[in-house]
């Protein structure tokens, strides 16, 4: 009686082996397949950082590109002030001048 028992046994363990090994087979192909889901997420995201930093750097340069104008209507700005000052200056000092 012993006999049946143990192949019983071993029967028993073989298929629940065979459902264990199935199963991990299960789930290592649903991990792949999560991870493979990430992974394409990651790299659409990667891509969309790429092109919003593109379009920063387009602006910077944009911006640097108008700061050296404004710098250069600056410059001019002051030395037409400065020439208006100065003829400003002469002629009071002129009109000033005793007779």
């Amino acid at each position: 009686m012993n006999y049946p028992s143990k192949s019983r046994f071993v029967f028993t363990t073989l298929i629940l082996l065979f459902f264990i090994i199935t199963s991990c087979g299960e789930l290592d192909k649903k991990l792949e397949d999560k991870l493979k889901l990430v992974n394409d997420k990651a790299l659409k995201l990667d891509s969309l950082v790429n092109n919003e930093l593109d379009k920063v750097n387009s602006l910077d340069s944009l911006i640097n590109k108008e700061m050296k104008k404004v710098e250069t209507i600056d410059s001019l700005v002051d030395k037409s002030s400065k020439r208006i000052d100065s003829l400003i200056n002469k002629t009071v000092d002129r009109v000033n001048l005793p007779n």
